[in-house]
């Protein structure tokens, strides 16, 4: 049966969709034979700072998400199908969705029961049962109006809503307030964004766009991401956006940048795709090939207080056109160490945001500014050493001791095994890991593989220790 998708007039019919049937017919009992092989995908993926996020029991390879978007109600009416592979035998599987209204839910094109359980937890139970190593599509048909997620201690993430849209920003566990999804950074898949929207809004989302649909006052855009990418990098973004295209000076990088028209200047949207160009021609000089197709940034006034590494195009939120130099490094960088190379858990999240403000200070060394042992030096003496880096905790995930430590413990292990080496390593590491996700212990074996050393005693001061780390071990 081919999938459901909205067409363009689907924007009309939000908020005039049929109400939700309520579940479906209850799957048939499973035979004895089955039923020794079949139980339930687990509610969580294991990860011990967020158990709820995520869920067992099957591998995504793709999301394709049809969503229409009504600005005078602020609601969507969407379709999200999923594509994935079954790796125990399913008798029912959950999916993460936050607060929507669920109208129908079809596994394999049949409808299948569903249930609500607790904050997140969308239960669907397929009308038969689903072998392990099997693959299988879902599709979800919802409704309503989205809502951010405001953390105590994170801040604010997922649909957050702007004077003329909405920006999605999903880090660490927004996706879900918007799309079905299995939410857990270790379940990498490629992604679709449809979205359909009134003419004159524009769509900005990941990947590379293929030509907008207009249609009876609406417009369809298409975003194809294509590599890899973690739900809580997703993102989708509905306004209005002077839109920039062009390349990467002497690359067929193609550099796409969206600036909101209440701040937009003349000549904005080139200046950021100059800018955005250079560091990334420097970026791929130190740490190799860039890894996704395109590049570029969003810079709205979204007021979340944050700029974002969405994958291959992060979302600067501030009032100026101008992103600087030390922020584009920083979000950048992050397209090799942590949106290619991704933690497969939050406790390793120094591995996205150490290399990133390391990577800050790599370029101002490179470009007139202070050296990088000039900021250890600093840093070192004025740093809280509270805490460990390699498990920070679930409410320190963005703390100084993940980003300014995790630097600090770069910076000596450069002058640990020495500049050549730490360049190579480098490399290596981004390269061997490419659309993968580690764990600190692979770091710290490619670190000691890379440069012949045995580097346990290092890397248990730097990252498994509270309190400040001896110099001595960066000799």
């Amino acid at each position: 049966m081919p999938r459901p998708h909205l067409t363009v007039s689907a924007l009309a019919l939000v908020g005039l969709l049929p109400t939700a049937p309520g579940l479906a017919a209850p799957a048939p009992a499973a035979t004895p034979a089955t039923a020794a092989v079949l139980r339930p995908g687990a509610p969580g993926a294991g990860d011990p700072y967020f158990p709820d996020m995520g869920n067992g029991g099957y591998d995504v390879s793709s999301y394709d998400i049809a969503l229409a978007w009504n600005p005078a109600t602020k609601a969507i009416a969407a379709t999200t199908t999923i594509k994935a592979v079954a790796t125990q035998g399913l008798s029912r599987f959950n999916l993460d969705l936050k607060g929507l209204v669920v109208q129908s839910v079809r596994v394999g094109g049949a409808s299948a029961a569903y249930s609500r359980s607790g904050a997140q937890e969308l239960v669907i139970t397929p009308p038969k049962g689903i072998a392990k190593g099997a693959s299988f599509t879902v599709a979800v048909t919802y409704k309503g109006v989205p809502t951010a997620i405001n953390d105590p201690t994170l801040g604010r993430s997922g649909w957050v809503a702007t004077a003329d849209g909405a920006v999605a920003l999903n880090q660490p566990f927004g996706a879900a307030t918007y799309f079905p999804v299995n939410d857990t950074p270790r379940d990498k898949a490629t992604y679709i964004h449809r979205i359909t929207v009134p003419t004159g809004y524009q769509v900005i989302a990941n990947g590379e766009p293929t030509a907008p649909m207009t249609s009876g006052g609406n417009t369809t855009y298409v975003w194809k991401m294509t590599s890899p990418m973690a739900s809580e990098l997703s993102s989708v973004a509905i306004g209005r956006y002077t839109v920039t295209t062009g390349t990467v000076a002497g690359t067929s990088i193609r550099s796409i940048s969206a600036i909101a028209k209440s701040i937009d200047r003349t000549g904005a949207g080139a200046r950021l795709n100059t800018a955005t160009g250079a560091v990334v021609n420097w970026q791929r000089n130190r740490f190799g090939a860039y890894p996704f197709a395109s590049t570029g940034g969003l810079v709205a006034p979204i007021g979340v207080g944050y700029a974002l590494e969405v994958q291959g195009r992060p979302v600067y939120d501030q009032g100026s056109p101008t992103v600087s130099t030390g922020l584009l490094a920083h979000e950048l960088a992050h397209q090799w160490f942590g949106n290619s190379v991704t933690p497969k858990q939050w406790k390793d999240i120094w591995l996205n945001e150490g290399f990133a403000t390391y990577a800050e200070w790599l370029y101002d060394e490179a470009h007139g500014g202070p050296t990088a042992q000039q900021q250890f030096t600093a840093h070192y003496n004025s740093t809280s050493w509270k805490g460990k880096v390699a498990d920070p905790g679930r409410d320190h995930i963005y703390d100084g001791l993940v980003y300014t430590r995790g630097a600090l413990t770069l910076h000596a292990l450069r002058n640990r095994i020495g500049t050549a080496t730490f360049d190579k390593l480098l490399r290596t590491w981004a390269a061997t890991y490419r659309g993968r996700n580690v764990t600190t212990a692979d770091f710290i074996a490619t670190a000691e593989r890379v440069s012949g050393k045995n580097l346990d005693a290092f890397f248990q001061d730097w990252l498994y220790e509270s309190g400040k780390p001896s110099l001595r071990s960066a000799q």
